[in-house]
């Protein structure tokens, strides 16, 4: 009978992640629209994520400079 009853559930939910596929949505079992699952904030093109990384690599080596000069002149 549990055996049953899990088979259910487990078919249950194989069709709620079908229905979702073909909608198009995220819904949970109340039927309303969700973010689940979805990425949080805005999506940076490759280009932009370059950029932000090379100006932050920049300011790094920067920093690793100015804290080497100064070691040398507190030596």
């Amino acid at each position: 009978m549990d055996r049953i009853v899990q088979d259910l559930n487990a078919e249950i939910e194989r069709l709620i992640q079908a229905r979702n596929l073909l909608l198009g949505g995220n819904f949970n079992r109340s039927g309303r629209r969700g973010r689940v699952g979805a990425p949080p904030g805005r999506v940076l093109s490759a280009d932009a994520r370059r950029r932000i990384s090379a100006g932050m690599k920049k300011r790094w080596a920067e920093r690793r400079k100015a804290q080497a000069a100064k070691k040398s002149k507190a030596a």
